[in-house]
């Protein structure tokens, strides 16, 4: 049985003193069927407390995935899986709510997750995180949850006047700030070859799709090349000035 090759690379940038942005990239496998999570949090708040906000979901995603590998959770369908994921984080945006409120401040992350059960994927998604679909092109599959990518939805904003619009980072939902939740989910399967990327905002405000399409397409990729070709894209943002942490999963499917 073929397995899936993945990596990533997290880096706090040029500017910021702490990295906010918790990744998270388990796989498992009983010799006829592998199951990979790989999740992406970027946190938001003052000194640490983004930091705190972004582990928080990445250590309740790592408890799930203990627990679906166990007896109980494993076949579970993907219809049960987002009412679990669903309810994990409506837990966790009002359990971070409360935090910062007894503690006067405010914190929150995004969250963007991908479970694969071989070649079949369902994705979570709340905020400007972003998942790609990579094969003889590149695809956005999630929907940035911000001011910019609603008025380009509705068409008072082009996509040139977003990328470059000071109100681009203002989210219209994240964990831990107020009590609307809703997040995005997908279901979809891949092909032999395709590649799977998430990626922080750091990780592509600098860098054009074409860029990324280019800079991490191509040939199959061992562990280390997809490593060392993150960590290229990463130097490159830094290069050009990128003043937020920079982090980013690739995943290729068998």
């Amino acid at each position: 049985m073929e397995h899936f090759m993945a990596a990533y690379h997290t880096d706090v940038g040029i500017k910021k003193k702490t990295n906010q942005d918790s990744l998270l990239l388990k796989s498992a496998s009983d010799g006829t069927e592998e199951v990979l999570l790989a999740v992406l949090c970027d946190g938001m708040g003052g000194m640490e407390k983004g930091e705190l906000a972004s582990a928080a979901v990445i250590r309740a995603f790592s408890d799930w995935f203990m627990d679906y590998c166990g007896k109980a959770g494993a076949g579970t369908p993907f219809s049960g899986i987002k009412s679990v994921w669903y309810e994990m984080l409506r837990e966790l945006n009002q359990k971070l709510i409360n935090y910062g409120e007894k503690s006067r401040i405010q914190l929150g992350t995004t969250v963007t997750a991908i479970f694969l059960v071989q070649r079949h994927y369902l994705i979570c998604h709340v905020g400007d995180t972003r998942i790609y679909l990579m094969n003889h092109k590149i695809q956005q599959l999630t929907e940035d949850h911000t001011f910019v990518a609603r008025e380009v939805r509705r068409g008072n904003m082009t996509e040139a006047q977003a990328a470059v619009d000071t109100r681009r980072n203002v989210l219209l939902q994240c964990i831990g700030v107020n009590a609307f939740l809703e997040p995005q989910f997908l279901e979809g399967n891949l092909e032999s070859e395709d590649r799977i990327l998430l990626c922080s905002d750091g990780f592509r405000h600098e860098i054009s799709e074409k860029e990324l399409s280019e800079g991490l397409g191509g040939k199959e990729l061992s562990e280390s090349d997809i490593k060392r070709r993150l960590h290229e894209m990463v130097e490159l943002n830094k290069q050009r000035g990128e003043t937020d942490n920079i982090s980013a999963i690739l995943i290729q499917v068998p």
